[in-house]
């Protein structure tokens, strides 16, 4: 089932999300329906909370990007192959590299797109759906979209990493989203007024 996308200005997407358990009611099932949501709005990867879920989940598929980079690109961010995961109750452990900018965007923070710095490699802990623990370190484009889906079950969302200017200038555009002025072809929920 699609779920909608909750919208910039929400407060669930600022609150620090909690670990799960596998009895946790109907995972399988919100598992499944993240990913269709997901990829009805044309997303990279989805977050618990920006379905309404304050709880550490969160879905990646990177090889759609790499799949649709050109060759030129493929060598910039060669032996990233991309993944298709969820992951659940994930925990950083550790940063590494260089931080490096990339144009983000997020499906809660439609029609805005700013370029944000991170670090090349990303190390991680977190169960799959299995709840196997895992620990992997992801580099490139994937490190990435891991970085940006787990920012926001720390309640942190891209637009943090902007310069008090670049969020000044965006008010605007933010203000509009949270007032549901924005709308998109996929289905979103706007905080109460």
């Amino acid at each position: 089932m699609i779920l909608p996308i909750v919208a910039y200005g929400s407060p669930i997407l600022r609150r620090v999300a909690v670990d799960i358990t596998p009895d946790y009611p109907n995972l399988t099932q919100l598992i499944a329906d993240m990913w269709e949501t997901m990829y009805a709005s044309n997303g990279v990867g989805l977050a618990a909370p920006q379905i309404n879920r304050s709880i550490r989940i969160f879905t990646v598929d990177s090889e759609q990007i790499i799949e649709n980079l050109d060759e030129e690109e493929r060598q910039e961010y060669e032996g990233d192959e991309g993944i298709k995961e969820t992951f659940i109750n994930a925990h950083i452990v550790e940063f590494a590299g260089d931080e490096w900018p990339y144009n983000e965007g997020c499906l809660s923070i439609p029609k805005v797109r700013e370029d944000v710095m991170r670090p090349e490699t990303v190390t991680i802990e977190y169960v799959n759906e299995k709840f196997e623990p895992q620990r992997k370190t992801f580099g490139g484009i994937t490190a990435r979209v891991i970085q940006h889906e787990y920012d926001h079950i720390e309640g942190k969302l891209f637009i943090d990493y902007l310069s008090p200017l670049k969020r000044k200038l965006l008010k605007g555009k933010l203000l509009d989203i949270s007032n549901g002025k924005v709308r998109m072809d996929y289905r979103m929920t706007y905080p109460k007024s």
